[in-house]
């Protein structure tokens, strides 16, 4: 591939955000068989196919959305140097970009990037969700500027990168009001063939429970594995079972997600990394989500010993 046409890469890039070739049409002004010819010329400049069909529209494919996270980088800038050429002041605001491993909680997310967030006028914050092995592979090649995790850079990891940790917290169980009421009761032998919703066995929160569970004899009957954090708590707030969430986060997930406590557990901790390729943070934005994120993820419940358990 010797060189990119730019206007096929902006034409997949409409269709993209719009969902299907004939929105597309629509907002370039042009003939769909003209759309569809520039999509099919992408994909053999690139070697790869970028679209499927999907119902009546379509959808990316692997490449697609990694083709499609560029071309979103490339169009944003042009339309940040037109703004800046027509004089508007706020046209060029740094970006930080983050990638956010899909196990971490949405709550801790938000408390960790919320001061980067109040600097709106000072800083564009670009988040990226997937799993942390390809987060990492983005860090590497500079796609990104932090990746937060609940694990640190492996250490047989070819991948130079440096862990920051941010905090740690012990875990609240919750559950549906129903099965509040029935395990909060003789917590936390009660929780013996507990129906559980887990994290997949790849997380560090999976495994300290298991360890757990182990170190108090008790032996849940796990009725849902999974990877997304998000969906667990959905299946949580249907009370299909039981889950953990960082106590840090406790009254925010019990007020979205309509959950009670069952109980408290101060020996499971989750850790929370800022994973970078500098040793040291520079990026003032950086240093101050890292300073700021280490005091707001400590609950209050972690800051007093007479309301653990």
């Amino acid at each position: 591939m010797k060189s990119l046409d730019y206007g096929q890469l902006h034409t997949f890039w409409i269709v993209a955000k719009e969902g299907g070739v004939t929105k597309a049409a629509e907002k370039l002004f042009l003939a769909q068989p003209t759309i569809s010819g520039q999509i099919r010329s992408l994909e053999r400049a690139v070697g790869r196919s970028l679209v499927m069909r999907s119902g009546r529209g379509i959808a990316l494919t692997e490449y697609g959305r990694h083709i499609y996270q560029y071309a979103e980088e490339i169009f944003s800038l042009g339309r940040e140097m037109i703004d800046g050429l027509q004089g508007h002041p706020h046209a060029r605001v740094p970006r930080v970009v983050v990638g956010i491993a899909d196990i971490v909680p949405k709550s801790v997310s938000y408390r960790l990037l919320a001061p980067l967030l109040a600097e709106a006028e000072q800083v564009r914050v670009v988040c990226r969700e997937g799993k942390s092995e390809d987060l990492l592979a983005d860090l590497a090649l500079h796609r990104l500027d932090l990746v937060i995790s609940d694990a640190p850079v492996p250490p047989n990891s070819n991948i130079r990168a440096y862990s920051h940790l941010i905090g740690d917290s012990g875990v609240t169980l919750h559950g549906a009001a129903r099965l509040a009421r029935r395990y909060r009761r003789n917590f936390p032998k009660s929780l013996d063939g507990a129906p559980f919703l887990l994290p997949t066995d790849n997380t560090m929160l999976r495994r300290s429970l298991e360890e757990w569970f182990a170190s108090e004899d008790l032996h849940p009957q796990v009725v849902g594995e999974f990877e997304d954090s998000a969906l667990l708590k959905f299946f949580g707030r249907e009370g299909t079972g039981i889950f953990a969430s960082p106590t840090s986060v406790e009254e925010d997930v019990g007020r979205v997600f309509s959950v009670r406590v069952l109980g408290r557990i101060e020996a499971v901790r989750e850790r929370f990394y800022a994973i970078s390729v500098e040793r040291r943070l520079r990026h003032p934005a950086l240093v101050k989500l890292l300073e700021q994120s280490r005091h707001d993820l400590i609950s209050s419940h972690d800051r007093d010993g007479s309301r653990r358990r």
